[in-house]
């Protein structure tokens, strides 16, 4: 074994570091729980903390906050319905169901244990192929992103409960959103209006508040009426570790949202939520009982939750390995490192391997300490539903609209949010889907950008797409994906005509 290796090992396992790793990780799972306080914000308000101490503490403890915010995003995803971060959307499919049926210390249990197989096969990545894996990932141009990206909108129509044009209707009204701003080719304005707080487009963690928020608030100033809170037994810890029929549940989602989720960590800009999107789809349709998802399945927490954790040892691997970002925090950490002289890349690990390998050692750390924590803390976050909603529900509004005000300090975000509100509400009443909205609006700035770079790099010749082996790969998948859903419905429909002689 390297030295190198033995060394990083050595300091990430100091006590200074674990004890950073550890408080990285309680604020982290704290940040993720609050409604529009995303990860990348809580880093950035730590990060001024960090210019004082060392560079392997620096590190750790952000790092600790990014394994553990995204486990933190499930918590409120589950309890209220409200995700913390926009991979938490697709937990709280499944995750929020169970929660209403009394089974919200068992659900929080599955996010957390999913979340840790899902980080610690990332680490396993991070650690044994990440030059080869990074090297694949550089090679992608804009034409394979694009079709990488269209493979995930194609996801939308296994969304599409009911209806597959309500499916596509809710989608073509999230990438109708997307383009107002600037464009993001020429810099000019677009569906503005005039109004000069939208040149910076709508920002999605705004219209998710609005959307999962205002819906769920109304809920539950309406049962405050005709119900009584509480589940008192919610708060035992026994109640939270999965039992072993969980776990056998569990073996299939996570199989499928570990390598989907370290795989597309790896690549710029796919990010959470798309990985998050493709585990749940695919574990549905390869499910033995695809019916119970949506409704309170565990399967549809832990296909989720294990691929946005496993996003972030793949997110990590371009940029220990190329200095390139896998998303938006490993940005910030890229600053972090350059702050302390520190330049990511092929370099890191020759001139400075000790430090390389113990960041990747921190991450192992974090991934423990994120499993630990959070089931320590647990049994004080389950008596959330506890609360009087009289008193909860009025909390959770204020935070929101904190939420929706501190992402860019502008109180007109906040009339936004509640516009989204009254939109949920709407599609809610003409049983429309809300979740391809999201989606559209998660990945349609990505859609344009790279559809609009390959025409202009091939002078409008759409042939582009079909050239390269890695964009033809992805729209097969995307064509396989739309026609299993038409097939899917078809033969929904048919069943429901012609229902089986019991």
């Amino acid at each position: 074994m390297s030295p190198d290796v033995l060394d990083g090992l050595a300091q990430a396992s100091q006590f200074n570091t674990i004890i950073a790793v550890a408080v990285g990780c309680f604020i982290g799972l704290v940040v993720g729980m609050i409604p529009g306080l995303t990860i990348s914000t809580g880093i950035i308000i730590v990060l001024p903390l960090t210019f004082v101490l060392s560079p392997e503490i620096s590190i750790a403890l952000l790092l600790g906050l990014y394994v553990s915010g995204m486990t933190g995003g499930s918590f409120s995803a589950i309890l209220l319905n409200i995700p913390g971060t926009p991979s938490a959307s697709a937990t709280a499919m499944d995750g929020n169901p169970m929660a209403r049926n009394g089974e919200a210390g068992r659900a929080m249990g599955i996010a957390i244990v999913a979340s840790f197989f899902g980080g610690f096969f990332s680490f396993l990545c991070l650690f044994f192929v990440a030059p080869l894996l990074a090297e694949v990932a550089l090679q992608f141009q804009s034409p394979d992103l694009f079709s990488l990206v269209f493979f995930g909108l194609t996801i939308i129509c296994s969304f599409a409960a009911r209806s597959l044009i309500k499916g596509f209707l809710s989608a073509a009204l999230g990438l109708a959103i997307v383009t107002i701003g600037q464009d993001p080719m020429m810099g000019t304005q677009r569906f503005t209006f005039g109004e000069v707080n939208l040149i910076g487009g709508i920002h999605f963690l705004t219209a998710l508040i609005g959307l999962f928020a205002i819906p769920s608030l109304v809920d539950n100033f309406t049962d405050l009426i005709n119900t009584s809170p509480g589940h008192g037994t919610l708060t035992k810890i026994k109640s939270v570790i999965p039992s072993f029929s969980d776990l056998k549940l569990m073996r299939l989602p996570i199989s499928i949202g570990a390598p989907v989720g370290s795989f597309l960590g790896i690549l710029p800009g796919a990010g959470g939520p798309i990985a998050a999107f493709i585990s749940y789809d695919y574990s549905k349709r390869l499910s033995v009982d695809p019916e119970s998802f949506g409704k309170g399945s565990p399967q549809g927490i832990a296909a989720p939750e294990s691929a946005n954790n496993a996003v972030t040892g793949g997110a990590l691997i371009p940029m220990m390995t190329l200095g390139i970002p896998g998303d938006p925090v490993t940005a910030i950490l890229i600053g972090a490192l350059l702050i302390h002289g520190l330049a990511p890349g092929p370099l890191l690990f020759i001139e400075n391997g000790e430090f390389a390998y113990g960041v990747i050692f921190s991450f192992f750390w974090a991934n423990i300490f994120n499993i630990i924590i959070a089931l320590i803390c647990l049994r004080f976050l389950v008596k959330v539903l506890t609360i009087p909603k009289a008193l909860l529900m009025p909390s959770i509004a204020i935070l929101c609209v904190i939420g929706s005000y501190a992402l860019r300090n502008n109180f007109f975000d906040v009339y936004v949010m509640f516009a989204f509100g009254m939109l949920g509400l709407a599609m809610r009443w003409l049983e429309i889907p809300i979740i391809p909205l999201l989606l559209a609006m998660v990945l349609g700035r990505q859609l344009e950008e790279h559809l609009r770079i390959s025409l202009i790099a091939s002078k409008n010749d759409v042939s582009i797409f079909f050239t390269s082996p890695f964009s033809l790969f992805f729209l097969c998948l995307a064509t396989g994906s739309i026609v299993w859903s038409l097939f899917a419905e078809y033969k929904r429909r048919r069943n429901s005509t012609y229902p089986t002689s019991p």
